[in-house]
């Protein structure tokens, strides 16, 4: 069954709580909270398509309103504390000096793109806006590109998942298997392209801020 897919606790979750569950969830993720937010929304899609005890207008309604405000208090946390807490414990998770660099100049340039983009992307969705924050990324067009993330984000990904529990409700293990590997070698992907460009962006940085950055 599809929503096999979604492991026992987090159904569990959606049998009881519905939107409630939905929007913490996402919400929690999306502030930087490593919790399985679009999992939700999409348990909370094939729930719809499966049951009919959720609308799922309002699944994709709430998970966009909670990705857009959980980004925003992430921002603002890193906005007034990301920078010190990376110096400090930065190397704990191998976020050096020049990964700082990459960083600050990655939202310099592309600030927009990644705030955007990073919302369909596993870790990004979690830390796009804490570092678009870090980084000093102004304010109103963090929102502009935020909004526009998390409601294209939200409605792709609700939409999608709803007609496909409506076309292959009775599918069982297959499909699922498939989902997963199709999921793992997207993510997979995007790590290898970051391992490869990793080194251009940190020459380009490095022109950029030659000197030891300093809180912005």
């Amino acid at each position: 069954m599809l929503l096999a897919l979604l492991g026992g606790q987090l159904k569990h979750w959606i049998d009881s709580y519905g939107y409630e569950a939905i929007f913490v969830l996402v919400g929690l993720e999306s502030i930087g909270v490593p919790l399985p937010g679009e999992t939700a929304l999409i348990s909370g899609a094939l729930y719809a398509a499966t049951t009919h005890r959720l609308n799922i207008a309002l699944v994709i309604t709430l998970a966009a309103l909670a990705a857009i405000i959980g980004d925003n208090i992430g921002f603002a946390l890193g906005r007034w504390g990301g920078y010190r807490l990376l110096r400090g414990y930065g190397r704990y998770i191998r976020f050096d000096e020049r990964r700082l660099k990459i960083g600050r100049y990655v939202f310099l340039r592309h600030g927009g793109k990644v705030v955007f983009f990073g919302r369909f992307v596993a870790v990004l969705r979690t830390y796009a806006a804490f570092l678009a924050g870090t980084n000093r990324m102004s304010w109103p067009r963090f929102l502009v590109f935020n909004a526009a993330g998390g409601i294209t984000w939200a409605t792709t990904i609700g939409i999608a998942y709803y007609y496909i529990g409506n076309t292959v409700k009775h599918v069982r293990g297959p499909l699922d298997i498939a989902l997963g590997v199709a999921a793992a070698a997207v993510i997979v992907g995007f790590f290898i392209y970051l391992r490869r460009t990793e080194e251009r962006y940190a020459v380009e940085a490095e022109r950029e801020f030659p000197r030891p950055l300093e809180e912005p």
